[in-house]
């Protein structure tokens, strides 16, 4: 199996991002437990400090249980105006020392630091110049993974966290690797990790026992990549300039709502949708609807067509044709369930000049 060409790589996590500018910016919330959330039955926790976690309280987990798990908590409204302003000022001083920065999200990014700005040699070094500079400049703290390869440095992020350094060296992968459980590897979600249990494998050492072949012909294509993932091997590169791959929009309503009453919402959310989906030069071919029931049951349709929607109006009409499947569909549970969210997305974008698109029927808005 090839090697992968040896590089530096560094992930750069933020700790507790949002809870932590709200923190800063106020001394009267620093060393007590933050709850960024709005208040309410539908609310759901977008970040936590570490006074909070302390409690059980985790990202995404619904409000209720959070003022539950820890009563004292200081809920705060999100600000994501003040979020993205810090985000953007991390981003300059990663950029100062390179130009191959992949933005994961606001709070996380991958550098490829093989080649640097500042000519510094070491990797290592390299991260703990970036966080004191965050430290120093912002008054936020970052935790980092320096390994020789993005899903290592990943992982070794969070081996530390918060506030933390740790670093992966290549001579080391094997010893880092083979004691971590499966589930700790890219794309290994509770249906593969469950029927890995089933073939024995709980460790990535025992993965890594198992031929490259075997693994390839139970899982296909993504058992090469569980073998070469065991291994330490990934060849992904740091993509400074991802293209847009989905866009979307979702809200979760005060009251279950039936089917039947959702357009004026997903007509509303399609507009959200579009106008994100215009900053970018890209073509989506795919809409994409997104229900969950009051029970928390998921649903998502989809449509793809090589004419894509033209305007805010055909993407909420796709959408609500979409939902419309849902009710006429064989799923008469779906059909007749209450609903506390849905969300109108666009995915499977392509270049403006791809062939598989038609660019003389993109009218615009």
């Amino acid at each position: 199996m090839a090697e992968a060409p040896q590089r530096k790589i560094i992930h750069v996590d933020m700790d507790a991002f949002y809870a932590s500018v709200e923190q800063r910016d106020d001394p009267a919330l620093r060393g007590r437990p933050v709850v960024v959330a709005w208040r309410g039955q539908r609310s759901v926790v977008c970040a936590a400090s570490y006074e909070a976690r302390t409690f059980g309280v985790r990202s995404a987990m619904p409000a209720l249980r959070a003022e539950r798990l820890c009563p004292e908590a200081v809920f705060v409204p999100p600000d994501f105006t003040r979020y993205r302003a810090a985000s953007r000022a991390v981003r300059e001083i990663l950029l100062s020392h390179t130009d191959l920065v992949e933005p994961l999200s606001l709070d996380e990014a991958y550098l490829d630091v093989t080649e640097n700005k500042q000519g510094i040699g070491s990797a290592t070094e390299i991260a703990q110049h970036i966080r004191a500079e965050i430290r120093s400049s912002l008054q936020l703290t970052a935790s980092a993974g320096v390994a020789p390869n993005k899903f290592l440095a990943k992982i070794a992020s969070d081996w530390k966290k918060p506030d933390g350094l740790f670093v992966v060296r290549p001579r080391d992968v094997a010893a880092f690797l083979e004691p971590l459980p499966v589930g700790r590897l890219p794309g290994v979600g509770k249906v593969m990790d469950e029927r890995l249990a089933a073939l024995g494998v709980r460790t990535v050492g025992q993965l890594r026992a198992r031929a490259p072949d075997e693994l390839e012909r139970l899982f296909g294509r993504y058992g090469r990549r569980l073998a070469e993932l065991a291994r330490g091997i990934d060849h992904n590169r740091v993509q400074p300039d991802r293209p847009t791959q989905s866009v979307s929009a979702e809200d979760t309503f005060s009251e279950d709502l039936p089917l039947d009453a959702l357009a004026p919402h997903i007509e509303r959310l399609a507009q959200k949708t579009w106008q994100a989906a215009r900053k970018t030069a890209r073509v989506p071919r795919t809409v994409v609807l997104k229900l969950k029931t009051r029970e928390f049951r998921i649903l998502t349709r989809s449509l793809t067509s090589p004419r894509p929607p033209a305007s805010a109006a055909e993407l909420a009409a796709a959408a609500i044709t979409l939902s419309e499947r849902v009710r006429d569909g064989d799923d008469r549970d779906a059909a007749q369930a209450l609903y506390r969210l849905v969300g109108v997305g666009l995915a499977n974008f392509h270049d403006a000049d791809d062939p598989r698109l038609q660019p003389d029927l993109f009218a615009a808005d």
